[in-house]
């Protein structure tokens, strides 16, 4: 069930029957029956000089003129006065029921707030691309019995607005037009469900976490990206992850280049409690990188995850620098690096698939770290570079803390994405 569905049937307003049948005898009855308006309501004051006012018929007169004449230093009794019942005499009251008393000054006890699972945490931290995908769905869907080409349009467009992509929405919505004449598909909530189920499968290929591999001690972790995706803040969350497994992590500053990077991995290292290797700024990226293999070799570390300098995807020379980290690497175990991770930025959407792009046919990319899901409206690009390159993806950010780096899940994202139950 989708949760905007059922909110939406939430918001609308009960049938008013009674009022209805009410209506209809009135008029049955020649009455004509006319809206009070705040004008009407001043008119009647006006004309109905000659009816009794409420205060008398009830008693209250004398009550009013009493309380009037109360000093201000005197605090008058007052009680609680109900309206007489209808079959009851005109002067007849009812004693209210007694109400529990308030200490003075006692402030309310207000509940704490319940900590928020794996799962309801997700759907927070992706509101605004499922805002994006969910908007105005709920109505069409529901104010429709049929599906028609309208709605299949609509959701194209909801789909490549969250950055899905033109080819991988072509491909969705193709599949769903190929249902519908199949006669697969009878209603707009079941054409919904099959785009759910067609979007875990695009997905499901790309669910692969990553594995410490026993087999290679160390095992070689080369992390790339560019500039402000977040590679060296993934670096060290995924060690304090892997460490907090019982993994022995060892951190290498290979980048050399940007300003503060290397303390700021020192930083991460303090933190998570694992040592970094490092070598003042300026130094060769592949020299330090090669030395922190040494580093890792001789005291026996299980992962060692390496730093690099960010590069533009367009930029050659860079870019033959990360081959040289990789051939310096081979000198001393050929099967390094055993992963290259690319960091993409999802904020950027369809250039983060060119980057993937780029980066994958220069170096030969195995797994993707997805960051700041949290504050954009276009998690969709993992549909799109999925659907394109079929890379792993490793772990998705989805905010500051390093238990927003979470492994990635299919079904749950694509829950939070579409509001799915």
């Amino acid at each position: 069930m989708f949760g905007f569905l059922r909110r939406f049937r939430k918001e609308q307003p009960a049938p008013q029957i009674e009022a209805v049948a009410e209506a209809v005898v009135k008029e049955d009855a020649g009455f004509i029956i006319e809206p009070e308006t705040e004008t009407g309501a001043g008119d009647a004051q006006h004309g109905n000089e000659g009816v009794t006012p409420p205060e008398q018929v009830f008693g209250l007169e004398h009550a009013t003129a009493q309380s009037e004449v109360l000093s201000e230093g005197q605090l008058p009794v007052t009680e609680d006065v109900v309206a007489p019942m209808p079959d009851s005499p005109l002067g007849e009251t009812h004693t209210p029921m007694p109400q529990p008393a308030t200490r003075p000054g006692a402030k309310p006890v207000e509940k704490a707030p319940l900590k928020q699972g794996l799962w309801a945490s997700l759907r927070t931290r992706l509101a605004r691309t499922r805002e994006g995908l969910t908007e105005g769905l709920a109505s069409l869907v529901l104010g429709k019995k049929q599906i028609d080409d309208e709605l299949l349009e609509d959701i194209e467009t909801r789909l490549l607005l969250a950055d899905v992509g033109i080819d991988t929405t072509r491909t969705l919505i193709n599949e769903l037009t190929q249902k519908v004449k199949r006669k697969d598909l009878n209603s707009p909530e079941a054409l919904l469900e099959a785009l759910y189920q067609h979007m875990v499968r695009l997905l499901e290929v790309a669910e692969q976490p990553l594995r410490v591999l026993s087999e290679s001690k160390p095992m070689v972790v080369l992390v790339v990206g560019i500039n402000g995706a977040g590679k060296t803040t993934s670096i060290g969350k995924i060690g304090q992850r892997l460490h907090g497994e019982g993994h022995n992590v060892i951190l290498a500053a290979g980048d050399t280049f940007r300003a503060a990077a290397v303390e700021q991995l020192q930083t991460w290292g303090e933190r998570v409690g694992v040592p970094v290797i490092a070598q003042a700024s300026g130094a060769d990226s592949a020299g330090v990188i090669f030395d922190a293999l040494q580093a890792a070799r001789a005291r026996g570390a299980d992962v060692l995850l390496a730093d690099t300098a960010g590069r533009l995807h367009t930029q050659g020379g860079l870019m033959e620098e990360l081959k040289k980290v990789k051939r310096v690497l081979a000198k001393l175990d050929p099967t390094a690096p055993h992963e290259i991770l690319l960091v993409l930025d999802a904020s950027i959407g369809q250039n983060a698939l060119n980057q993937a792009t780029h980066f994958h046919q220069a170096l030969g990319v195995t797994g993707l770290v997805v960051t700041k899901l949290d504050g954009t409206a276009k998690a969709g690009i993992l549909f799109a570079i999925t659907h394109k390159l079929g890379l792993p993806i490793r772990y998705i950010g989805v905010g500051e803390r390093a238990e927003d780096l979470r492994p990635f899940n299919a079904r749950e994202f694509v829950n939070a994405v579409l509001d799915h139950e």
